[in-house]
């Protein structure tokens, strides 16, 4: 075990930067967990991780598989300065982005294609959305929030260790996915149709997007068809994370 006591040492401003600034978790292909359950999601993924970070007077769960990985004691102070939680657990791990390569995306015939979302907690929630739904991968395309912001993994809860997530052109995506004979869904509140009458299917991608202006009209026409999730009272419309939920499981349903 490896002590740290100073805010000045250099990997802890590196830590902190991993927290506050996309330009460091881009740069670096890192990223910085917080957390009981999330460190614990990360172990699944061990060779992942970099370091498991511990506040002093927290203890590291006698079950968990740490062997073979550095382990910081930090100071109460070092930990305040790359804690992103109010009330921090007092536990990180230091993480590497997962890689998806050109093999692993010939077997992805269920995708979730993000345009232009901002919400850090609207992408954590759909990434974890998708997760649960069994899909394949999710597709961010320009304009969307970072994947790798501390909300966005929060919200995620641990999805990013079990799906891939990656950046893209969405246009390529769509033309790539209907190469392969799967059809792509529109997200639209006008001009499409309930989805509801579209049948479950094994393959498909669906197509989600901005919060205020929904997905760029180019994306939708694009797609082979596109769904809405209809209002029946008085909202205006819906949360784009649970539109997509609804539309997900409308598409994967088994009958």
């Amino acid at each position: 075990m490896k002590r740290i006591e100073s805010p000045q040492n250099s990997l802890v401003k590196h830590w902190k930067k991993l927290v506050t600034t996309r330009k460091e978790r881009d740069k670096f292909k890192e990223f910085l967990v917080e957390g009981f359950h999330l460190t614990e999601e990360a172990l699944k993924e061990k060779h992942l991780i970099k370091g498991i970070i511990v506040r002093d007077g927290v203890d590291i769960p006698a079950e968990w598989d740490t062997e073979d990985l550095v382990v910081y004691e930090v100071s109460t102070q070092v930990a305040k300065e790359i804690a992103e939680t109010e009330h921090s657990q007092g536990i990180f791990a230091h993480v590497r982005q997962p890689e998806h390569g050109a093999e692993d995306e010939k077997s992805w015939t269920k995708l979730l294609l993000i345009d232009a979302v901002q919400d850090p907690g609207n992408i954590g929630t759909m990434i974890r959305t998708a997760a649960a739904a069994g899909i394949d991968a999710v597709i961010l395309g320009k304009g969307s929030a970072d994947p790798f912001n501390p909300k966005t993994v929060r919200s995620a809860q641990g999805s990013h260790f079990h799906l891939p997530v990656v950046k893209g052109e969405l246009a390529e995506w769509i033309e790539r996915t209907q190469a392969q004979n799967i059809p792509v869904y529109g997200s639209a509140l006008h001009n499409a149709k309930p989805f509801y009458e579209t049948k479950p299917a094994d393959q498909f991608a669906l197509l989600v997007g901005n919060e205020g202006s929904g997905v760029d009209p180019q994306y939708l026409d694009q797609a082979d068809e596109n769904l809405l999730v209809p209002v029946y009272g008085s909202a205006e419309s819906l949360n784009v994370a649970v539109a997509t939920g609804i539309l997900l499981y409308g598409l994967v349903a088994k009958k």
